[in-house]
């Protein structure tokens, strides 16, 4: 860790639309600023892969699980965020004639028709870019340097480093091209805020703002770092996957992502649990990359971060996963 607290709570969130998401050992709770004085705060809740099959409870199993459970709770959260965003601007801004027809007509169903929507072709996006795209390149490369033809442990060494810093250098230009829009860099903002606000718990402090504003703003249990080494565990990962596949290569790659998530999810913990030269050698990427997802709040935001994990830490303590570190 790049900070030692008093205690480590298993407690995590994330930044949504004006507002985060707080997950506890217990409950997880979404609080969304909803005016100057307002903040509308709800409880949200999954069955989680692991409540219905015992195996996803085991190391590395319980990673894939945890990604796809927060995947699933995010989403939730977004759409829970984002509806109560649009109520809050519509209370200060007439809606048109034309969005007041599609609301009639359509309701809610549109806005999730859209966002599954927009899920399904991010998610297809992302694959065509982080996967397909980087292998494309290098078989262009591999026309125009006779050495790189044909198979072998080098060309295969060569091709995973290849595609690998490419996904890195893919994955770092795209956050710092969104951070530049206005509405992700508060998404970002409420990121920090997020951060701070568990640090200051985890450093024994009151909850107030003062307090949350002074910590630091780089958490190394961050969905930024278990990305970050998501993307160099691939190039591991694809050390063992012969280039002679052609085509075939990335496919398989895409299988082996539950590996990637199982071993990262594991690194990551172990980064949150355990700071010496071990896992801050293994954070240090991720917290890198926070400097791009992470900004400094203002005290609205804090205010909506000290609320959201309020509303989550429980009596009797079983957040917390070491103390007197």
């Amino acid at each position: 860790m790049s900070k030692q607290t008093k205690k480590i709570t298993s407690i995590g969130g994330s930044a949504l639309i004006e507002g985060i998401m707080m997950r506890g050992p217990k409950k997880s709770t979404v609080c969304v600023r909803t005016g100057k004085d307002e903040i509308y705060s709800e409880d949200v809740s999954i069955t989680t892969i692991p409540e219905k099959i015992k195996l996803f409870k085991l190391p590395f199993f319980r990673g894939i699980a945890g990604l796809i459970d927060s995947m699933r709770l995010s989403y939730k959260s977004l759409m829970l965020s984002a509806d109560k965003a649009v109520e809050s601007a519509e209370i200060e801004e007439e809606p048109s004639k034309f969005e007041k027809w599609l609301d009639e007509k359509f309701g809610d169903k549109l806005m999730k028709a859209l966002m599954v929507f927009a899920s399904v072709l991010g998610v297809a996006l992302a694959v065509g870019l982080f996967f397909f795209v980087p292998w494309g390149l290098f078989e262009l490369l591999k026309l125009a340097v006779p050495s790189l033809q044909g198979g072998g442990e080098a060309v295969t060494f060569w091709q995973s480093v290849f595609e690998g810093v490419l996904k890195i250098v893919l994955f770092l230009l795209y956050i710092v091209v969104v951070s530049q829009t206005r509405d992700m860099k508060r998404v970002f903002m409420y990121h920090g805020a997020e951060h701070k606000t568990i640090f200051c718990y985890e450093n024994e402090e009151e909850l107030t703002v003062a307090n949350v504003r002074k910590q630091i703003r780089f958490h190394p249990r961050c969905g930024t770092s278990f990305m970050v080494i998501m993307l160099i565990l691939g190039i591991l990962v694809g050390l063992f996957v012969p280039t002679t596949l052609g085509f075939w290569r990335p496919i398989i790659k895409i299988l082996l992502i539950p590996v990637t998530c199982g071993v990262g999810y594991e690194l990551i913990k172990l980064c949150g649990r355990h700071d010496n030269a071990f896992t801050r050698i293994i954070a240090a990427p991720g917290l890198w990359a926070q400097r791009i997802t992470t900004k400094e709040p203002d005290d609205d935001m804090i205010e909506v971060a000290i609320k959201a994990i309020e509303a989550v830490i429980p009596e009797d303590g079983s957040d917390i996963v070491k103390c007197g570190c």
